[in-house]
């Protein structure tokens, strides 16, 4: 009898617990940070800011601009010239670079080209969707390639054009 009440005590020491545990529930809350990364080559280092001078007699240059993003973005260009003019900053082409790239995002960019009054610099500022479905900021195949045409008159022979690209994350939730 003894030993009877000893293997009933053993068998509810571990069916029981087994089965409250079973019964019991664990709500997970994450929160991921919102980025944009932009690069202008597979290679180079994704970040927020990329910082290009321009100088020469070419005055027209095509740049590749990389773009990754997993929420919503803005990417806004700031001209810097003691007195150069920039007369074109337009999107020459766009396209998915990957099989990771969300499918609406080429047909959904948001193109604005505008002047700055302060200046009398045509700026732009391209605005989207999330661009990644998957990936990293170093993964070859979730990139949003943004072709910008850019174009400017010196006013002094070789000046140089720094232009600033920064990409800020658009939050979707508001």
């Amino acid at each position: 009898m003894l030993r009877c009440r000893v293997l009933t005590l053993i068998a509810v020491g571990i069916f029981v617990p087994a089965g409250l545990k079973a019964q019991s529930s664990v709500t997970l809350k994450a929160t991921v940070s919102e980025t944009v990364a932009l690069s202008v080559s597979p290679t180079s280092i994704p970040s927020n800011i990329v910082s290009l001078t321009l100088s020469g007699d070419d005055q027209i240059v095509r740049v590749p601009l990389l773009v990754r993003s997993n929420s919503g973005f803005k990417i806004s260009a700031i001209l810097e010239s003691k007195t150069a003019v920039l007369t074109q900053l337009s999107v020459d082409n766009v396209r998915a670079m990957g099989s990771l790239v969300s499918p609406q995002v080429v047909n959904t960019l948001d193109l604005k080209s505008y002047v700055d009054p302060d200046i009398s610099q045509p700026l732009l500022v391209a605005s989207g969707p999330r661009i990644s479905l998957g990936g990293t900021l170093h993964s070859p195949d979730n990139a949003l390639e943004i072709t910008l045409l850019i174009r400017w008159k010196p006013e002094l022979s070789r000046e140089p054009v720094h232009l600033t690209l920064a990409a800020t994350p658009v939050s979707l939730i508001q």
